[in-house]
């Protein structure tokens, strides 16, 4: 049995990786600074100098943004003194009518309903705290709010709309309305409230307590696991956890907790069987119809792509290529290949495999970004005596491949990655 402490003498906290396991001592951080783990260099925590006020601020501000960007059009398409406009809303229904409901359910999560839960999920714990006052349910609140991060997807919405007026520009007038300004600053305020607020923070002033064990904590072994220490990926406390509902539970925020994520390698595999499938009908089959005066035309992704570079639109081209044809196949790689390691209980190249899983997790949503540009175009694009654009099969497969991947990625456990490897000192 072991007990951990400084170098100096004085005990300090011990905390668990929650990328690797391993149990280390906490250290102080300096305003604008971070922790990273000792072994996979994971970032533990970042310590946000700015404070609650101002990321309740940009809150406020995000809220009142978004009712602008979705009470008023985005865009518009002028053609022969006709005037087509559309909301993210409006949008939503023209694919719900068209029969393309999975597509219309994704979009209206990922840029309708997930930032608004980020920016009230902020505003409801920040706004009893600057009046003095504990937010009510703050647990599941804080929870709702860490999915809400995950699924809101307004940066890639920006990026799809950028693509989607350069195609209609090579057709006809693009008329920029109020509500695309608006999301654009609605992007900016998120991100910057998120880069404010402090979630260790927010626990001290909640609870009063940090997210380590002990400093006398006795250990069995140099991982969270060995000494039967749970790490919540939702609050980032390492605790013994517990028992509610027969289930061992976080006791700051209420998450269920596990040692390794419940069967991480089967659901891995699942995911991404079904979405190496789809890839297959999503690249094949038409992700556009686009009827006119002269014909019907059936569009892939990779015509997509073409229709970009040829038009001139070359950084635009390399954009989609690498977000819709690229990242998804590359991400299916990947995770392929850190389930089959862990398979195999592999320990080699552990710090490598651990950057591979990061970069998947942090670039998996931009592969959203041809479903964004398909929504715009199908409600735009609706001049029934001259031209419309409706959504193909291969959007809603695409779609699928996106979430899948996602869910694949989330479904992996990293510690999977270290538990295999040899006892070393740091």
């Amino acid at each position: 049995m072991n007990t951990v402490t400084s170098d100096d003498g004085n005990a300090r906290a011990l905390i668990a990786c929650h990328e690797c396991d391993l149990m280390q001592r906490e250290t102080d951080v300096p305003p604008g600074g971070t922790l990273r783990c000792c072994r996979c260099r994971a970032v533990l925590y970042r310590r946000r100098g700015r404070g609650f006020d101002r990321a309740l601020a940009y809150a406020l501000a995000a809220c009142v943004l978004w009712l602008i960007s979705n009470a008023f059009p985005i865009v518009g398409l002028a053609v022969n003194g006709d005037l087509v406009e559309t909301t993210l809303i409006g949008a939503v229904r023209v694919l719900y009518r068209d029969g393309m409901w999975p597509l219309a359910i994704l979009i209206f999560v990922t840029t309708v309903l997930m930032p608004l839960l980020q920016a009230l999920g902020m505003v409801w714990l920040l706004l009893p705290l600057h009046l003095n006052r504990r937010p009510w349910h703050a647990d599941a609140v804080f929870r709702l709010l860490r999915i809400a991060r995950d699924w809101g997807m307004t940066e890639v919405l920006m990026l799809g709309l950028l693509v989607a007026v350069v195609k209609l520009a090579h057709i006809a007038s693009v008329v920029t309305a109020p509500a695309l300004w608006s999301l654009a600053a609605l992007m900016l305020l998120l991100v910057a409230a998120a880069s404010a607020f402090d979630e260790r923070a927010l626990w001290m002033r909640l609870e009063g307590t940090l997210p380590g064990m002990p400093a006398d904590t006795p250990l069995s072994g140099r991982t969270a696991a060995a000494s039967g220490i749970f790490v919540c990926h939702d609050c980032g406390l390492s605790t013994r956890g517990t028992q509610r509902h027969e289930h061992v539970c976080c006791p700051r925020c209420g998450a269920r907790l596990h040692l390794r994520k419940p069967a991480s390698l089967s659901r891995t595999w699942a995911y991404l069987i079904a979405a190496a499938i789809l890839y297959i009908p999503a690249n094949l089959l038409p992700v556009m119809n686009t009827s006119s005066l002269f014909g019907a035309q059936k569009d892939t992704i990779m015509s997509g792509v073409a229709y970009l570079w040829h038009s001139g639109s070359w950084p635009l081209a390399i954009i989609v290529f690498i977000a819709s044809i690229a990242v998804p196949m590359l991400k299916i790689l990947a995770i392929g290949y850190l389930a089959t390691t862990a398979n195999l209980r592999m320990s080699m190249r552990n710090e490598q495999r651990a950057r591979i899983y990061r970069i998947v997790e942090l670039v998996g949503r931009w592969s959203m970004l041809d479903i964004y540009v398909i929504a715009v175009l199908v409600a735009l694009v609706q001049f029934s005596a001259m031209a419309t654009i409706e959504a193909g099969p291969a959007a809603i497969a695409f779609g699928a491949v996106v979430v899948l991947t996602m869910f694949a990625a989330m479904s992996f456990d990293p510690r999977l990655i270290w538990d295999s490897a040899p006892p070393r000192e740091e």
